[in-house]
């Protein structure tokens, strides 16, 4: 059995958004926090990795590891994993599934090692209680993580189940999406204060407000979700998660702002609405059907705008550099005083925007890298940054 008040977890997340995560861990509790890529290692017991799983923004998986070994061979794989006592683990009644990531390694096809990790696990069962558990790749109870990289063998379980970026708020998604975890990300990085107006005048489906309006209320990134994989372990235990799940919520404060949301699409405005009012975001979140070439300033206090505009792999356009140029010629006849962020992985189109970039950070939408970008929407004739290229 694992130690439940020591072990290791490594937490995954979108490149370029570590850092953010590191100080989330921290935060939670982990202890001994590392930076890799994509990526955050840490120590932790049980209480703080519920509490990972309910509370950090920027996680997409938390993994358990709970052995690390030399292998070479799919044998030494083999004898790695069998020595786990797995119905220790998660119950016989209990469907699993293996997923295999594998680098720089003589075994060079991740399927083949996750057949020979999945015999490992099933023979263990065997062995101990006389019959084997059944595999279910869609839904399963046990996710067993197997990594590889060079001779470096690892076997982490999968404590949320789904990936975290579904955080339970939304039944399906609209055209485009971005991931959840990612606009999060992109509302920290701004430095919004969550005082302030936040507009997102091409907002799609809404995601960028939604995750704006659970920071702003200090609502946990799990909040709206009913389950996590540690749920079906053998050593789930029901009390401290109900215990730090009431802890979190008892966090939660009311916004001190408004966030207004903008879109040309009516349909897509439909399913942001829906979101909205099943989350009770709707008392905070203001949407309206305009093209962004028709917007204005919701109030007269400045604010933050942060949008993800439509780019080419996302939207077939004629000419995408003259949308963005629209964008830029709107931002600076309308939007004086306010902070912009934009996202786009056309950087070519990025150029057209024709306003001095104060910031720019490299992200990452699913496969696509992207630029954030920050434009200072002064007052007056003030001036500064670099031009909006690369």
């Amino acid at each position: 059995m694992i130690d439940n008040n020591d072990f290791s977890l490594i937490i995954k997340t979108h490149a370029g958004l570590e850092q953010l995560l590191a100080s989330e861990v921290a935060a939670a509790g982990g202890r001994d926090v590392l930076v890799l890529v994509r990526a955050v290692r840490c120590q932790a017991d049980i209480a703080t990795m519920y509490r990972i799983n309910y509370t950090c923004r920027m996680a997409l998986r938390v993994l358990q590891l709970v052995a690390e070994f030399q292998v070479n061979d799919e044998n030494e794989l083999y004898r790695e994993i069998n020595k786990l006592n797995w119905p220790d683990i998660f119950p016989l009644e209990g469907t699993f599934a293996i997923n295999a990531n594998v680098s720089r390694s003589q075994m060079t096809h991740a399927q083949y090692v996750a057949l020979e990790a999945k015999d490992a696990v099933v023979d263990k069962f065997r062995e101990v209680v006389g019959s084997r558990p059944n595999v279910d790749i869609n839904d399963p109870d046990m996710r067993i993580h197997i990594h590889i990289s060079g001779s470096q063998g690892m076997v982490l379980l999968d404590s949320s189940g789904d990936s975290l970026h579904k955080r339970g708020y939304r039944r399906g998604q609209g055209l485009a999406p971005i991931s959840e975890v990612l606009a999060a990300g992109m509302v920290l990085l701004s430095g919004w204060d969550a005082a302030t107006d936040l507009l997102d005048p091409m907002c799609g489906t809404g995601t960028i407000l939604c995750e704006a309006a659970m920071i702003a209320q200090k609502m946990p990134s799990g909040y709206f979700r009913k389950k996590f994989g540690f749920m079906s372990w053998l050593d789930f235990q029901p009390e401290l998660w109900k215990q730090i799940v009431e802890t979190e919520n008892a966090r939660i404060i009311p916004a001190q702002c408004r966030l207004y949301g903008a879109d040309v699409n009516q349909r897509v405005l439909n399913q942001a609405d829906e979101v909205l009012q099943n989350t009770g975001f709707d008392k905070i979140i203001i949407l309206k059907q305009v093209a962004f070439e028709n917007s204005s300033p919701p109030s007269d206090q400045p604010g933050t705008i942060i949008t993800n505009p439509p780019y080419g792999e996302r939207i077939q356009k004629t000419d995408l550099n003259d949308f963005y140029r629209m964008i830029g010629d709107v931002l600076k006849k309308k939007f004086a005083g306010y902070t912009a962020w934009l996202i786009t992985s056309d950087f070519g189109a990025l150029k057209s925007v024709g306003l001095r970039t104060s910031r720019k950070i490299t992200l990452y939408n699913g496969p696509l890298e992207c630029r954030f970008v920050q434009y200072q929407m002064y007052r007056g004739s003030r001036k500064g940054g670099e031009v909006s290229d690369e």
